[in-house]
């Protein structure tokens, strides 16, 4: 990213399109600076540095030879008060991707550069708006693909995270202080706590941190989604079972077994997730080449989905015992057709009966897949969930530091060797909201970042 080889000016003067590329009723061009107003001023109809801040303004905007490009909304957001720290101006045109360029030309050519992406982002990290966490959680709102994704980057972006990393901080802090006393002045026989009271209060310290860490798994299922595999013998009904759970024809339906060939894939919602949904081929023992290439690539997709829903035809049982004893332990039995005649049903450890044809029984395996992802329950709307593999890694840090400097102070390790266990802890913490952050950390965080953000 550029920020490597461009160090970060304080008050460059940047220009980008805010909104997503296409035709729409209105784009907004986004400007930002100490120039911002300057360069607003030479394009705008109007005195724009005369106007108040978060006021709305009507105009044109206007080339270099003073034609008109657009009729725009102008409005300034002036210093402190804009979302990036420092003097922005926002101009509403006309939606539609010729009207935008031309507009952000004329922008450009009076003086602004073109933004890097997540350069207003990083502006507000740099001028104090928010913290690293904070600013990873914008793009993590604007990717949310299901309501709890949404909360929980809602949550970040409001400081939920960074107050809890701030507490862990704050009470680390008070041991730190003993242990430099320690090391600073070892004869004075300095006693500020119990070596018991130290050790219990850092190891509750530990099981916080800890248990934060853990919701990293949930996390993970909330912001990226979850595979689920259709895995089964030919001809049970697998892609009627996706057309079903999509609520549209996605795969082809013959009564001609082996139709699926290969790997079918759709993006799935349920609840309060979304799933990468693949229909695989049907397998059994064949000598046909292609087919044989698609039943290697069902078992693998099999082993690799952390969700496999194993679909049996009701009217046939059990056709092949080797599926069930292959499944992974993530496994729904999926008892299909039993719209159809049939003999009473063995059930496994998760079992669901459905007629894909029929919509019956849809919802009875909705419940069943929630049941097995969220074993105690799915994440509540307040609790700070961890979602940022980079989070969760640092976290994995300090928690290894502290263990390692509980066991110190139980052991009776020198205080030069426990202070710098702690200093590790607390660095380690600081970089989940950007201290003690690198350059190299901070280029691969906002380079992932859309331009205009």
């Amino acid at each position: 990213m550029e920020y490597i080889h461009r160090p970060y000016q304080a008050g460059d003067t940047v220009a980008a399109v805010a909104t997503p590329p296409g035709e729409g009723g209105i784009a907004v061009i986004r400007i930002s600076g100490n120039e911002a107003l300057i360069v607003a001023g030479k394009i705008f109809s109007g005195p724009v540095r005369e106007y108040a801040s978060h006021t709305v303004h009507f105009g044109k905007i206007l080339n270099a030879q003073r034609e008109a490009v657009d009729e725009v909304l102008l409005v300034p957001m002036l210093g402190s008060r804009s979302y990036t720290g420092e003097d922005t101006v926002e101009i509403h045109c006309h939606g539609g991707s010729l009207i935008t360029k031309k507009v952000l030309h004329t922008v450009l050519a009076a003086g602004a550069r073109a933004a890097y992406p997540g350069e207003f982002t990083f502006k507000a990290y740099m001028n104090g708006k928010i913290d690293l966490a904070q600013a990873e959680a914008v793009q993590t709102l604007i990717g949310a693909q299901n309501e709890l994704a949404l909360h929980a980057a809602e949550n970040q972006l409001q400081g939920a995270l960074s107050k809890k990393i701030a507490y862990f901080q704050e009470r680390l802090f008070d041991t730190a202080a003993i242990l430099e006393a320690w090391v600073d002045f070892p004869e004075e026989g300095l006693e500020f706590a119990s070596l018991e009271e130290i050790v219990t209060a850092l190891e509750t310290i530990l099981d916080e941190m800890t248990a934060l860490s853990n919701t990293f798994d949930n996390g993970k299922m909330i912001h990226e989604g979850l595979s689920l595999c259709l895995v089964g013998s030919p001809n049970v009904g697998k892609s009627s079972l996706m057309n079903a759970l999509l609520g549209k024809e996605r795969a082809i339906v013959t009564p001609i077994a082996g139709t699926t060939r290969d790997l079918l894939e759709e993006n799935l919602r349920l609840g309060n997730l979304h799933f990468r949904l693949a229909d695989t081929a049907g397998i059994r023992e064949t000598e046909e080449v292609i087919e044989q290439e698609g039943i290697r690539r069902s078992k693998k997709a099999m082993q690799e989905a952390d969700l496999v829903l194993l679909v049996l035809d009701a009217t046939k049982g059990i056709e092949d015992p080797s599926l069930l004893e292959t499944a992974p332990e993530k496994t729904i039995t999926v008892w299909n057709k039993i719209d159809l005649p049939h003999d009473t049903l063995p059930t496994f450890a998760h079992t669901v009966s459905v007629s894909a044809k029929e919509r019956i029984g849809l919802e009875d395996l909705h419940r069943m897949i929630e049941a097995v992802i969220w074993k105690k329950g799915p994440p509540s709307k307040q609790e700070v969930v961890i979602t940022n593999l980079r989070h969760r890694q640092a976290l994995t840090q300090a928690i290894a530091s502290l263990s390692t400097l509980i066991e110190g102070l139980k052991t009776g390790v020198s205080p030069e060797f426990l202070s710098s266990d702690m200093r590790k802890t607390l660095v380690e913490l600081g970089t989940i909201i950007g201290k003690n952050i690198t350059e190299d950390i901070l280029s691969a965080i906002f380079s992932k970042f859309c331009i205009g953000k």
